[in-house]
């Protein structure tokens, strides 16, 4: 027996106005004149939209037809509920050929022994030290004083079998480093300043995906364009203002281009190490200027860790993502990154002191500015004035756990930077947070917009309080 078919009763159109463009062809379509421009404009969009007499409609469609806006005119039956799911929850478990991906650990190969010896700029010495830590993916865009370190990659990586790509924009870079850490990869970039605020959107991403990469920012002048002259104004960039959203990264500060090819190398171990971005911050003098540097005796050769989502079907199943619609679980995640940060302050903390042991005027001082710190100290130190120098490494975390004794025995703290007291904030909220709130008097040596701190400056300023102390 056939089964009597039953005409589906046509539905009159239902109006989003928000979505009414007010071009008014659902008016021309309509042979019922049921449709009209309303009076008043509509408050969301500034737009006059359109009206619908249901009592005039006879249904018949053509309105929804002509409507360009696929969500302006739309039929009134019942539609099913769209249900937001995450990246991870969207498409239900992922199969792979391995229940759980096995890593790859990496290996260390013997350099030899000819060449040990440099004599480099520090942008190039970076460079040779991403290389040895097994770098072989770039991404980048020209900006000076960092461009050198990428002219060096351009040359190297493409004999070593790697990937040099200039990308469009400092935008663009940072999310090819997000696909290729992504894959488990390791990958770099060389910017400055004005690049470095441009990439800050994607390393949060990166931060919530918990994706590895490593950043060498050499700071110039600012703000704005400012200047290709060296300052130290990023640091409040790079340890407070790593994008939108609770984000940390580990921030590195050398001072010599030993330093700079041997933090790059420890850049990418850490990075890995707690699947995060690492950030190098150097001054523009120090990616320019030249040193003897010495080779390690060891070369990586990268593994591939179990987590990359790599494109091949043992690591199927994995996926990244810093999307968490639901609340609750963007809250657990944020829970989970406070703390790995707080197992980063516990174990990376960082700094090279000189002179400490006695020292009752503390000179604190990063990057090139600590350079010129350390030879105030010995001309201080000639005249009599027990000075010492705690030069911070790791910029975040702050290496409060050595500066706390030597804050208990001083009687005048002195911070020689170049910035306006973006270093001094850095010790301050350090030392705040470790519960020390009995401070030796502050104050400063510092200059801005491509200005350095003289050793000169630094004894005199110092030399001349001491004095009238005394």
């Amino acid at each position: 027996m056939q089964k009597k078919s039953v005409k589906k009763k046509k539905q009159p159109p239902r109006l989003e106005p928000v979505y009414c463009k007010g071009c008014g062809r659902c008016i021309e379509a309509c042979p019922q004149d049921a449709i009209h421009f309303a009076d008043s404009i509509h408050p969301e969009t500034g737009i006059r939209p359109v009206d619908i007499d249901l009592t005039l409609c006879n249904a018949c469609g053509l309105c929804i037809t002509a409507c360009p806006e696929p969500y302006g005119l739309q039929s009134v039956e019942p539609v099913a509920d769209f249900e937001l799911l995450d990246p991870e929850k969207l498409f239900g478990a992922r199969q792979s050929t391995a229940v759980v991906p096995v890593a790859v650990p990496d290996e260390e190969i013997p350099l030899p022994e000819a060449n040990k010896q440099l004599v480099i700029k520090g942008t190039h010495a970076a460079a040779i030290g991403a290389v040895l830590a097994g770098c072989r993916h770039f991404f980048g865009y020209p900006i000076t004083p960092s461009t050198e370190g990428a002219e060096f990659m351009a040359k190297v990586l493409p004999g070593l079998g790697g990937v040099f790509v200039q990308a469009v924009s400092e935008v663009a870079t940072v999310n090819m480093m997000y696909g290729c850490g992504g894959a488990g990869l390791r990958s770099m970039t060389f910017t400055s300043s004005p690049g470095f605020s441009l990439m800050l959107e994607g390393i949060s991403y990166m931060i919530g995906a918990e994706i590895p990469a490593v950043f060498v920012n050499i700071m110039r002048g600012g703000p704005g364009l400012g200047n290709i002259g060296p300052e130290q104004a990023d640091i409040k960039l790079a340890c407070r203002g790593l994008g939108h959203g609770n984000t940390h990264a580990i921030v590195l500060a050398p001072s010599t281009p030993q330093e700079m090819l041997d933090l790059t190398m420890l850049a990418f171990e850490l990075s890995f190490k707690y699947r995060n971005p690492v950030i190098l911050l150097g001054d523009g003098y120090l990616g320019q200027v030249t040193g003897k540097v010495t080779l390690p005796e060891t070369i990586v050769r990268p593994g591939l860790p179990d987590w990359a989502v790599h494109g091949d079907g043992v690591h199927r199943g994995n996926v990244m993502t810093s999307i968490y619609l639901q609340e609750s679980d963007l809250e657990a995640h944020n829970r989970y990154l406070n703390s790995k940060y707080d197992n980063i302050i516990r174990k990376e903390q960082r700094a090279k002191l000189y002179h400490t042991g006695d020292a009752e005027v503390l000179l604190i001082a990063a990057n090139t500015p600590g350079r010129m710190a350390r030879g105030a100290v010995q001309q201080l130190r000639a005249r009599g004035i027990r000075a010492g120098l705690y030069r911070p490494v790791t910029l975040w975390p702050f290496p409060v756990d050595e500066l706390k004794p030597l804050v208990a025995r001083a009687r005048r703290i002195v911070i020689i930077e170049a910035s306006h007291g973006q270093l001094e904030d850095e010790m301050r909220l350090a030392l705040s947070r470790a519960g020390i709130t009995t401070l030796p008097p502050i104050d400063s040596v510092q200059h801005y917009g491509g200005v350095l701190p003289q050793v000169s400056e630094i004894v005199s300023h110092i030399a001349g309080r001491e004095e009238v102390v005394s």
